[in-house]
Parts: C-alpha cells; sequence; structure tokens
C-alpha cells in the first residue's frame, strides 16, 4: 500500500504555505465580511496559524450551517474563514499523499478530472460493453465512520502531530456518534474519496473489474456477462459493509440499451441524454437567472457567471432541442 510519510506539520506550517493558502481561501470572496476582517491582520492571523500548528493549539469546529435544495436538499457546513486557511494549507502539502492512493478511474476533487471527465469514460464502457451496474451510498458523508477513516489515514500518514489534527477535524461533526463528515469542508472532500478509495482498490485488484468508473459515491460497472456483474456486486456490498460500515442503496443492473443513468444525464451507446430532472432544473434555472437580470439583481458579469457553467453542463449531451426552446421561450419574453 505504499510507504507513510511523515513530518508534514512543519511544512504545513510553513509561511509561503499558510500565504498560498490563504491566496485560496479567498479566492472570489474579497467581498465577504469575514474575509475582509481576517485581511486586516493577515500576517498575524497567518503567524498565530503557524504556531498554533507547531504547538498543537488549532481549534476546529464552530460551523456556520445552511441548507441548500439543489439538485438535492443536502446541509452545507461552512467553517470559518480561518479554518478554510487551514484546510488548504493542510491539503497543500497532502494533497499528493492522497493523490497518489486514486486509481486512474476515482474522478471526483482531481486535478485533471472532474465530471465531464467522467461521463466521457463512462461513455468509452457503455460503447464496448452490453451490461452496467450503478451503486451509491446511502447517506454517504452522514455515513463515513470516524474510526475507520482514522484506521485508513494511519496507513499513508505517520506524522503524529498531523494524525493528531485529522482526528480533531474528524471528531468537529458527527451526525451519529463517531459518525459522519461535513459537507463543504475542503479536508470532507478529501477524507471521503479517500475513504472509498480503499473500496475502488478491492474492485480493480481483489475482484480485478476491468470496467470501472466512481465519481465521489457513484461507482458504475460493465461487463457483457450479467452473471458477473452479480457475482461482484455482492462482493461488493459486502466489502463495504464490513470493512467500511456502509449501507449501498439498491442497485441496478440493466441492459445499457436501457440507459444507464449517471450525474444527471442518461448514457446509451452512442448519446448522452440529460435526466428528466436536469431538463426541469435547466428550465428552472435559465428563467430565474433571467429574471435576476432583468430585475437588477445580478449584473451581466454576474449574470454569465451563472449561466455559463449551466448551458456547459446540456452540451455534454444531446439536447439542442431544449436549448433552443429556452432561449427562445426567453427571447420572447
Amino acid at each position: 500500500m505504499g510507504k507513510r510519510i511523515g513530518f508534514l506539520i512543519e511544512k504545513i506550517a510553513d509561511p509561503d504555505n499558510l500565504r498560498l493558502a490563504y491566496w485560496k481561501s479567498r479566492k472570489a470572496k474579497d467581498d465577504k465580511p469575514e474575509v475582509i476582517e481576517y485581511q486586516k491582520k493577515v500576517d498575524a492571523n497567518l503567524l498565530s496559524l503557524r504556531n498554533d500548528l507547531l504547538n498543537g493549539s488549532v481549534e476546529v469546529g464552530n460551523y456556520h450551517y445552511f441548507t441548500i435544495y439543489d439538485p438535492k436538499e443536502r446541509v452545507i457546513c461552512a467553517a470559518p474563514f480561518g479554518q478554510r486557511v487551514l484546510h488548504h494549507a493542510i491539503m497543500n502539502v497532502c494533497h499528493p499523499v492522497f493523490e497518489r492512493f486514486q486509481i486512474f478511474d476515482s474522478y471526483a476533487t482531481r486535478l485533471g478530472k472532474g465530471q465531464y471527465a467522467a461521463l466521457e469514460r463512462a461513455m468509452v464502457y457503455s460503447h464496448k460493453y452490453q451490461w452496467f451496474c450503478k451503486l451509491d451510498v446511502r447517506k454517504y458523508f452522514d455515513s463515513i465512520d470516524h474510526k475507520v477513516l482514522y484506521t485508513q489515514l494511519n496507513t499513508k500518514f505517520k506524522d503524529k502531530e498531523l494524525l493528531i489534527l485529522f482526528l480533531k477535524i474528524i471528531k468537529s461533526y458527527q451526525t451519529a456518534p463517531d459518525k459522519g463528515l461535513p459537507i463543504g469542508n475542503l479536508t470532507s472532500q478529501y477524507f471521503a474519496n479517500f475513504y472509498l478509495g480503499f473500496a475502488d482498490h478491492f474492485i480493480k485488484e481483489i475482484l480485478q473489474v476491468k470496467a470501472y468508473v466512481r465519481y465521489m459515491d457513484d461507482m458504475v460497472f460493465w461487463s457483457n456477462d450479467k452473471a458477473s456483474l452479480l457475482n461482484s456486486v455482492k462482493q461488493i456490498n459486502n466489502f463495504i459493509t464490513t470493512q467500511l460500515k456502509m449501507n449501498l442503496k439498491p442497485y441496478c443492473i440493466n441492459s445499457i440499451e436501457k440507459g444507464l443513468p449517471f450525474l444527471g444525464y442518461v448514457l446509451f451507446k452512442d448519446t448522452i441524454r440529460l435526466n428528466k430532472s436536469s431538463k426541469k432544473r435547466f428550465i428552472h434555472k435559465m428563467n430565474l437567472y433571467q429574471s435576476n437580470l432583468e430585475n437588477s439583481v445580478w449584473s451581466q458579469t454576474q449574470y454569465a457567471r451563472h449561466v455559463l457553467p449551466l448551458i456547459a453542463f446540456t452540451r455534454h449531451a444531446n439536447a439542442v432541442k431544449l436549448r433552443r426552446q429556452v432561449l427562445r421561450k426567453m427571447e420572447a419574453g
């Protein structure tokens, strides 16, 4: 599983690394009151963080909670700005360790990967194979087991102070005793992706599944033999239940001709379509954004910042007709 890495806390506390973490944390947030406040005493704040890191007295927690409903209802935990600087500082240094552990076909929270790369890879496999199996974890972030995660982290890191800091961050939030990571933290994204990375290695190395893609907890594998898919899913379910202490939602095995639901799309052998909820979301959001522009809630720049990614999402599917219909209606007023 590779050599454990030590002596990282000093690199995390390095002044240049903390300065970089600060710049990353304030990106596109310069107008936020807490960012403005932190910036007034940035040198003192970064020095204080450095000292806290080196003497093991970093504070974590005190999250601000809010609920979003897009694309589904989720409680988001916003860490105070100083802690977001801390999270970036940690991952600036630890990123390579987490990255090395990932298999090629894991696509979430990784440079050069992402949602659209996962989609393209899934299309390659959908073109080659007749059957697919789709899996995802029930309440993924909420069900991550603290003890299992900490044991996993011990397989990659040997820096005692860093492991104590990891444990502090993990224990700063729970949905049940020793369960759950806060959605919204940079550290949570890395930890969650790392957590299921152990399932990836089981699937690729023990089960030797050739065609497999994971985007966070959305897992898909393909085969021309339906019986082998059923056999694999039983073993994967057993691994995730016993080793990771999580539960899978009911799995979906079907012919690719019926369409594979994945990341807001439906994939077929030779085409990609938007699923029903993505179509509704596109229509609703385009109308909302247009209203924000017309009523001077947003500037033209803000409008473009929201609309362009939304249109880009539809461009990865066969959705020309839908885009034209929506734009025509908007032009008609």
